[in-house]
């Protein structure tokens, strides 16, 4: 009994002693406080970041959009594999073929909408531009440091 008694008084005295000198409890509350703000931070620099970019569409007015030399394939016939997808899996007694087709035609509308965009950066200054930069990169730091850090 005795000697639980000692243990016991020997783990109190070096959990005090921790408290004392600020040992590690007060390390997890600190980096849990500098993985949020370092969130908060990224998350704000992100959000400035992207309030400034323009995304805009090259679809041409003429209705044209494929530009093979001389042929041009109009716009609104990248959308005939999706409708003869659709018509083969109602017709066909095997879905297969109607769901591969109608699966090229989702990936070529995709596609043309990737294809035909341009994305270009609003004009700002300077000051803004290191504020946007400088959180992204801080808060990238913070959240890396909080949970890397060697414990």
């Amino acid at each position: 009994m005795a000697k639980k008694d000692t243990e016991l008084d020997k783990l109190y005295r070096e959990l005090n002693e921790m408290k004392d000198s600020g040992g590690s409890g007060g390390d997890n509350a600190k980096d849990l406080r500098n993985f949020f703000l370092g969130l908060l931070m990224l998350g704000g620099g992100l959000f400035m970041i992207f309030q400034n970019i323009i995304v805009s569409s090259s679809w041409s007015s003429a209705g044209h959009f494929f530009h093979i030399g001389s042929f041009n394939l109009p716009n609104g016939l990248i959308m005939l594999p999706i409708v003869a997808g659709i018509f083969m899996l109602f017709m066909m007694d095997r879905k297969v073929f109607g769901w591969v087709v109608l699966s090229i035609g989702i990936v070529i509308v995709l596609l043309s909408v990737l294809l035909t965009t341009h994305i270009s950066w609003r004009r700002t200054n300077a000051y803004v531009f290191i504020i946007m930069f400088g959180l992204v990169a801080a808060g990238g730091g913070l959240i890396i440091r909080a949970l890397f850090k060697k414990r």
